[in-house]
This record gives C-alpha cells, sequence and structure tokens, in this order.
C-alpha cells in the first residue's frame, strides 16, 4: 500500500516539477512569498513561507505587513493565523537532524503523507475490505489538492491526526482518539469538525453503554483542548479573546459567511464571470469542480452507512469549508481531508484487478502534476 502510494505521488511530483521548468515562472518572486532559483522552491512559497517564519522565530499575534503583496493580496497578514503543531516539528526535526527549515517541512510533510495514507487505508479497510482500503489510499495520492501533501504545508500532518482519530473511535479507542483530536485542534481550525465527530460517537457510546462511561467522556473532555487552547492563547495575548478570528477576518479576508461566496463562485464561474473576491480563474474552476463532486460523494457516503464519526466529520468539514469566505483557489485543499469521500468510490474500484486499478491510478497521477500542482501553486494559491 505505501509503495503504492509513494509511486503515485512520485509521478504526481515529477509532472508538477516538469510544468513548473517548462513554463519557467518559478523564478517569479511576487505576489507567491519565496520564489526561488529551482522549481522546487515552490514548496516552501505561500503559507510555507510563514509556517518557516515561525519555527525560526515563534509567533508575534499582532497586525504585521506581509513582504511582497501587492495587488488584491492584502497587505496585512499575521502568523497567529497558522496553527503551532506543524511549525513546532519543523523546529524540532530541524535541530535533530542539522537540516534546514525548508529540508525539515518537506521531512514532515512527506512522513505524515504516509502515516495518512496508511490511516486512510485502515479506516476504509475496516469498511469495506483490503481492496478498497488500497484503492482509497492510492486516491489520497491523486485527489485535487494533493499537490500540497508534499509541500511545506501543513496539510498531510492533519489529515494523518484525523484519519487515525476516525480509526481509533472506530475501534473504540477512546483515549486514543481523544488525544489525537487534542493534536489535530494544535494543527488546524477546521479540527471543530474533528472535535465533534468525537464527540457525537462519543455519546453515542454512552447512550448503548457498551464502552463504559470514563473513557467517552474522557475523550470528549481532552479532544478540544488544543484548539481552544490554541484560540485562548492568541487572544490572551492580544487582549481580546475572539481576537483569532479578527485576525483572521481582517487580516486574512477569511470570515463565517454562510456560504454566500461559495454561492456566488458556484454561479459566477461556469459562465466565465470573475467578478468575486480574488479571482484565480483556471483554480477557481477546479475548485467548482471538487465541490460539486464532494457535493456528488455525499449521499453515496451516506448510503453505505459509515460510523457516525465519519459522517459527522465529513458533514462539518464541508460545512466550515464552504460556508466561509476565502480565496476560493484554495478549496480543493481544503477539502483535501474529506478522506471518507474516498469510501465509495474505492468501494467501486475495488472490483478491478490490481493491474488495472494500478493503471488507472496512474493516469490519474499524471494529471495530478497539472492539476494538484501546477494549477494550485502557479495558477491559484495553495
Amino acid at each position: 500500500m505505501l509503495a503504492l502510494y509513494g509511486t503515485l505521488k512520485l509521478i504526481g511530483f515529477a509532472g508538477f516539477m516538469f510544468l513548473l521548468h517548462l513554463a519557467g515562472d518559478y523564478r517569479r518572486k511576487n505576489p507567491r512569498f519565496g520564489g526561488g532559483e529551482h522549481p522546487w522552491d515552490v514548496l516552501t512559497s505561500w503559507d510555507g513561507w510563514w509556517y518557516q517564519k515561525i519555527a525560526a522565530h515563534g509567533y508575534d499575534p499582532a497586525l504585521v505587513p506581509v513582504p511582497g503583496a501587492t495587488g488584491q493580496i492584502r497587505l496585512e497578514g499575521n502568523s497567529a493565523a497558522f496553527f503551532p503543531l506543524y511549525p513546532a516539528l519543523i523546529r524540532l526535526v530541524s535541530e535533530v537532524t542539522g537540516l534546514g527549515l525548508y529540508g525539515a517541512g518537506l521531512t514532515v510533510s512527506v512522513i505524515a503523507s504516509f502515516v495518512a495514507a496508511l490511516g486512510i487505508y485502515a479506516v476504509t479497510e475496516c469498511l469495506a475490505g483490503r481492496r478498497a482500503g488500497l484503492a482509497a489510499a492510492g486516491l489520497w495520492a491523486v485527489w485535487p489538492g494533493s499537490g500540497v501533501e508534499w509541500a511545506v504545508y501543513s496539510d498531510s500532518l492533519y489529515v494523518a491526526l484525523a484519519a487515525w482519530t476516525c480509526h481509533a473511535v472506530m475501534r473504540r479507542n477512546w483515549l486514543s482518539a481523544g488525544l489525537l483530536a487534542f493534536l489535530a485542534g494544535l494543527n488546524r481550525p477546521t479540527a471543530a469538525a474533528l472535535i465533534a465527530a468525537v464527540a457525537v460517537a462519543a455519546l453515542l457510546a454512552l447512550r448503548r453503554r457498551r464502552d463504559g462511561v470514563l473513557r467517552p467522556v474522557a475523550a470528549m473532555a481532552v479532544a478540544p483542548l488544543g484548539l481552544l487552547g490554541y484560540l485562548g492563547w492568541v487572544g490572551h495575548r492580544m487582549g481580546d479573546y475572539g481576537g483569532y478570528f479578527k485576525l483572521q477576518s481582517g487580516a486574512w479576508a477569511h470570515e463565517w459567511d454562510y456560504g454566500r461566496q461559495t454561492l456566488d463562485v458556484l454561479t459566477s464561474v461556469p459562465v466565465g464571470h470573475a467578478d468575486y473576491h480574488v479571482p484565480f480563474p483556471f483554480a477557481d474552476m477546479i475548485g467548482v469542480g471538487v465541490v460539486l463532486l464532494a457535493f456528488a460523494l455525499l449521499p453515496l457516503l451516506v448510503r453505505l452507512r459509515p460510523p457516525a464519526v465519519l459522517t459527522v466529520y465529513t458533514v462539518l468539514t464541508i460545512v466550515l469549508v464552504l460556508g466561509s469566505q476565502q480565496i476560493f483557489s484554495n478549496v480543493s485543499r481544503y477539502l483535501l481531508p474529506l478522506f471518507p469521500l474516498f469510501v465509495p468510490l474505492a468501494v467501486a474500484l475495488r472490483r478491478l484487478s490490481r493491474a488495472h486499478l494500478c493503471t488507472l491510478l496512474g493516469m490519474a497521477a499524471v494529471a495530478s502534476g497539472s492539476y494538484a500542482g501546477y494549477a494550485l501553486f502557479e495558477l491559484g494559491v495553495p
């Protein structure tokens, strides 16, 4: 399984690097923070620039200028928008191995991506068998947005934590589930969906009286502490306990808008309009396709009657992502944690022979170098 995932990622990664070299755009320094002399330098641009700064210097919860920001990109940003677990691991790996922050960040992301693939395999194998698990792990390698899996981004780490949290709940390992959800809350704000899923599953376990009282209650108590602790720390540093959300809105143009922007994009992009906030037409078109694919796969997942933890996690992640204003070209990355949606596709793909499955996924891997890599990093904002 890990060999399949690694091979598919290498195919997509090679395609991504080839497109960057062919276009020659990777030397452009603005507005993509970073740039560089080599195609692979883009893997540490955009959010990766911030993660390296946090790993090197820590946080400063105050509005600060963003170097090189131009045009429609906001002129102010803040490192506190980026949660601490991933940059802390970058710093740790850098100190232990002697790698620079770039190398340490890639090391963390690549290892986490394999851990995520294994977790997705384990969850799917519990539901539909080994062949489906293999297909699901392969889909994780080629899914739209998967270009950030091997970049200085926190996405692979979050999906690894989320997948193993869900697996722990399915195996009724409540203390492990609570601890993993706690760590996920230190990595991404959308961990709120995962935390809620653990809580719902724990409440159902209490109702059925299968696992006693102490362990499910402990999982519910521990799971939100990472997320709440970080939000509280940022608020305390700013002197305003709603400060994190004000920074997201004022500095990054991310705020809850009940899905108004998502609806605007979904009704604008297909007819060739781009009069919404910060358009990136090619990446946005891919994002529209990913959103529609998620809507199509969700009822197929529900039809399989998966454990409540998977259903709640999936639905709430969709709600949190699509209900917020953001740079829409990012949506294929923001929806990357929806690994439970791989399950219905994996159930269908398990009917293929291993040779046919590998051929199909290999073709998708070739394409992913374009839509999951180049379209995000060069034609949009990952």
